[in-house]
Parts: C-alpha cells; sequence; structure tokens
C-alpha cells in the first residue's frame, strides 16, 4: 500500500495494537479497505493512516496494490491470521470485565458464625443468586476469630462474626487491622430453662436474673466459647457449675428440655432451632446481648461480586430473628 518501510531488526508485541489488528482482520474479511473502514465504521483515510503506522512499527508492508484495489501481502496475512485468535481473546476478557464490573460474574466466598449458618446466611446466599446469580458463591462455618483471619488471608471474602461487651479476647481488635469491620445488628442474649425450673414460671415477658440460677447445673460451650457466660455468671457473684459441654444448639436445647440443666444462648441460636416442647427462654435481667459484625477486605470497593455479597447481608430485615441495628 506503501513505499516499502524501514527494514526492522525485530518485531515485538508492543508493535502489534489492538487497533491494528482489527484493521487489519477487517480488510482480511471484506476485501478491501473501503469495506472495512465501513464496517469498523471508521472513515477510509482514518483506516488507511492506521495501515501506514502500523507497517511503520513492524518494517514491513501489510498491503499492496493489486489493479484498483489491495491484496494483503504475506506479513499482512500473518497479522490477519494471528488477529482472529488475539482478538477473540480481547473480546472475550472485555465481556468478562463488563460483566464483572455489573456483579454478573466473578466469586464471593462468605464465612460465618454457626448460629448463622441456619439464619442469616441461606437468606444471604438466596439473595445473591437472585440478584447476581452470575456470581459464584461459597460459604465456610467458623467461629469469629477464625472467619476474620480468613479474611486478612485471602481465604474469604465476607465474614459475618460476633462479639461481647468488654470481651478482652475480641476478635475485632487488632487482628482487624487493615480491614472493614462494621457493627450491624444487637442480638439479645436469652436464659433457657426447663419447664420444670421455678424461674420458668410467669409470662413469657418475665425476666429472670442470672444470680438466682447460681444452684442449677449449667450447660455450656467448649473452654472458649464459653467465657462470656462465666464473665456473667462471675458479674453475678458466682461461678457456674457446668455439668455438660457442647456448641451444638440441638443439644443444648434437648438437655434443657430433658431437664439436665439450664443455659444461655443469643437470640439468633434459638431462631434458628426452634424452643422444644419442655423449654422456656427468659431474657436475662438487666439485658445481655452481643454485637453482630461484618468484615471485609480493604480492597473491597475493587471488588463488584464482593459488594454485591455486602449489599446483601445489608438488605436483610433483622427483625425476622430478633435482631436489633446497632
Amino acid at each position: 500500500m506503501t513505499s516499502d518501510p524501514a527494514p526492522s531488526p525485530g518485531v515485538t508485541p508492543e508493535d502489534l495494537d489492538s487497533h491494528s489488528l482489527r484493521v487489519v482482520r477487517a480488510i482480511a474479511d471484506h476485501g478491501s479497505v473501503t469495506a472495512a473502514a465501513a464496517a469498523l465504521g471508521y472513515s477510509q483515510p482514518a483506516l488507511s493512516q492506521a495501515i501506514r503506522r502500523l507497517e511503520a512499527r513492524i518494517g514491513m508492508t501489510v498491503l499492496a496494490r493489486a489493479g484498483r484495489g489491495v491484496r494483503l501481502t504475506e506479513a499482512g496475512r500473518v497479522v490477519a491470521r494471528h488477529a482472529t485468535v488475539v482478538l477473540r481473546s480481547i473480546d472475550a476478557a472485555a465481556d468478562e470485565l463488563t460483566e464483572l464490573a455489573g456483579a454478573r460474574a466473578g466469586q464471593a466466598r462468605l464465612t460465618g458464625f454457626p448460629s448463622a449458618s441456619s439464619t442469616l446466611v441461606p437468606s444471604v446466599l438466596g439473595a445473591m443468586a437472585a440478584r447476581s446469580p452470575g456470581v459464584r458463591t461459597s460459604y465456610l462455618e467458623a467461629e469469629p476469630p477464625e472467619a476474620v483471619a480468613a479474611v486478612r488471608d485471602g481465604l474469604a471474602d465476607v465474614a459475618l462474626t460476633f462479639s461481647y461487651p468488654g470481651d478482652p479476647q475480641d476478635p475485632h481488635g487488632d487482628s482487624t487491622s487493615g480491614l472493614t469491620s462494621v457493627a450491624l445488628w444487637r442480638d439479645t442474649m436469652v436464659l433457657v430453662l426447663p419447664a420444670t425450673n421455678a424461674r420458668a414460671r410467669g409470662p413469657a415477658t418475665r425476666e429472670v436474673a442470672v444470680s438466682d440460677l447460681a444452684q442449677d447445673r449449667w450447660i455450656g460451650g467448649c473452654p472458649r466459647c464459653r467465657a462470656h457466660l462465666l464473665a456473667t455468671c462471675g458479674a453475678a457473684g458466682f461461678v457456674p457449675s457446668i455439668a455438660y459441654e457442647t456448641d451444638n444448639v440441638p443439644a443444648v436445647l434437648g438437655m434443657v428440655a430433658a431437664g439436665l440443666g439450664v443455659a444461655m444462648l443469643p437470640s439468633l441460636a434459638v431462631t434458628g432451632a426452634p424452643l422444644p416442647s419442655g423449654v422456656v427462654a427468659r431474657r436475662p435481667a438487666g439485658g445481655d446481648h452481643r454485637t453482630v459484625h461484618l468484615v471485609l477486605p480493604p480492597e473491597v470497593e475493587a471488588m463488584p461480586s464482593v459488594l454485591a455479597m455486602r449489599d446483601a447481608v445489608r438488605s436483610l430485615d433483622p427483625r425476622r430473628w430478633g435482631l436489633h441495628p446497632v
């Protein structure tokens, strides 16, 4: 198409930009500069100029005159052949990024504590499936310290966690440095008692002083998980007699129903496992609660699929589970 360019010591990948590849591919497909320009929406002079710039960069002629038209040279045919593959990949990447930007693709990995697994989590994942069906979601159950660590170490994108007031081992302290931690809801604690327990009598609104249960046997969680129970009972002036240890909420309720002891559980846990016959729930006198948090990575604003999951969490109606906004 032009006089032979100066010989090139070598062609680098940077010499072959996507714009030039698309122009050469269009000429190969449509057979002329005029038809290629029309297909791409360019003027003919603009397309011819693009070819001249490419020839100058690679040091070879791409188009040669053939009668009243032009034809691709051997170099031009090489460019056109590879352009097909390269442009297909570029277009696919652009489509995928467009999907990702609209939270229609990507992944969002959720982790959360056990009593959230049967309550909050299904609603979050359901909302994601409805709003962003192209986003791959996953869930891993973990206690708050492990959940925070998972986000910090890049093993999870969103964590639902909790903390108790005054907890010296609150996982939302130094361990969340660099992360975003948002307090969402208050989860009220309840005492679960056998229906035969004297403190279970009276109206459902009746509160029970924790100190009144000093002589009862207690059902507690693992040594790490019972810290709040020990602190609460200590503040009430006694050390609870923990006869049975389990973190399994249905098991706790079953033991209470059998009259084996009393327990303290978050409202979320009781909501997720309805009270069996023979079990009564009472609020502790003076009130008690834990706080549910949302933990996110620092780069969340650049992660549309994770932002979609964050929004799915925030869209939940906490009243469904007896939670209250902070």
